[in-house]
């Protein structure tokens, strides 16, 4: 089953994306896709997918897909967990998960814009799978956690290096600005997905392929990384929890590296997980989440659930700042 949230900021619809592309409203179960939902309400959701009980929900053209998780407790970070992205960097890879935290108010849609940072020349990209949880997790031994899974997304983890690495020694307020973490289009729960370590995600900027990764090469699995968290903090239904990155960011490449700028266009690809599409603008445009908007023009995978419409795109331009790598 696919789950998703649709409509303008703020006013998003919880619904079933069918297999046909079709949406199904999700109302007559739940007011949103948010804990108490994941918790209790996917058997039933499921059942009444399947049995014609939910109303088919007919969207204008162009509708937005939002993040498809509403108000999660926390989205925690895992970072250096992918091999290749460490030798890139490099760093070795660490001997148990790398933790921070991401401020849920990063969170936006799939296709909403990238909104830089004041001043910001060393905003980054990161191709992620995201997983949401659906249990409460405490001290949970790796089947534990892995049975707790609500179900997966595809993620941007968007960091400013600078503010990340030089600033003071503290991940969090690189990785937390407003649109810094585009989510979803959907969420795929763990029947329909499958294995979780064999996903390939792939990230390209203005066209050029930037990141093409699998999950294969994970440092820590999904099911480590969720029993090594909840030893630390508890999760909780609705929590998000982003397992790293792939090399190919720009951190990792030579100089001049290649930072994000304004006018740049983010297409990410996550197979079953679905796609983005996000334009970076400038600090000065409003935030994504602050009211209605045009959404970009969403990538193929979203085609069958939502219609047409407009993204102008500019090539951008490497920053010459240098950022040490860690």
């Amino acid at each position: 089953m696919r789950l998703a949230r649709v409509g303008p900021p703020g006013r998003e619809v919880p619904v079933v994306v069918a297999p046909d592309g079709r949406l199904l409203d999700l109302r007559p179960l739940t007011r949103d896709v948010d804990g108490p939902f994941l918790e209790q309400g996917l058997a039933r959701a499921a059942v009444a997918a399947t049995s014609g009980a939910l109303p088919p929900l007919d969207p204008p053209d162009g509708i937005r897909f939002g993040a498809p998780v509403a108000r999660p407790g926390k989205v925690v970070g895992i970072g250096l967990n992918y091999h290749c992205y460490a030798r890139a960097v490099g760093a070795p890879a660490p001997a148990e998960p790398v933790v921070f935290l991401k401020a849920t108010s990063a969170l936006c849609g799939p296709t909403d814009p990238v909104r830089l940072l004041p001043g910001s020349t060393t905003t980054d990209h990161e191709v992620e799978l995201a997983v949401v949880v659906g249990r409460v997790l405490r001290d949970a031994s790796p089947a534990e956690a892995l049975a707790g899974v609500a179900g997966y997304a595809l993620a941007d983890d968007l960091s400013d290096r600078a503010l990340q690495l030089e600033r003071g020694g503290t991940w969090t307020k690189g990785k937390s600005a407003d649109t810094y973490c585009p989510l979803g289009p959907w969420l795929v729960t763990p029947d329909e997905l499958g294995d979780p370590a064999s996903l390939r995600l792939t990230l390209d900027v203005n066209g050029e392929r930037r990141q093409d990764g699998s999950t294969a090469d994970l440092v820590f699995g999904v099911a480590d990384v969720l029993a090594y968290v909840s030893g630390l903090m508890t999760l909780e239904p609705g929590d998000v929890v982003i397992t790293g990155t792939p090399a190919g960011v720009a951190l990792g490449r030579p100089e001049p590296r290649p930072y994000l700028r304004a006018g740049d266009l983010l297409e990410l690809d996550g197979g079953p997980l679905g796609s983005h599409r996000n334009v970076v603008t400038a600090a000065d445009v409003v935030a994504a989440g602050s009211h209605p908007h045009r959404p970009a023009r969403p990538h193929h995978h979203l085609a069958a659930a939502a219609g047409p419409g407009a993204a102008t795109v500019g090539a951008g331009r490497p920053a010459h700042r240098q950022t040490r790598r860690t």
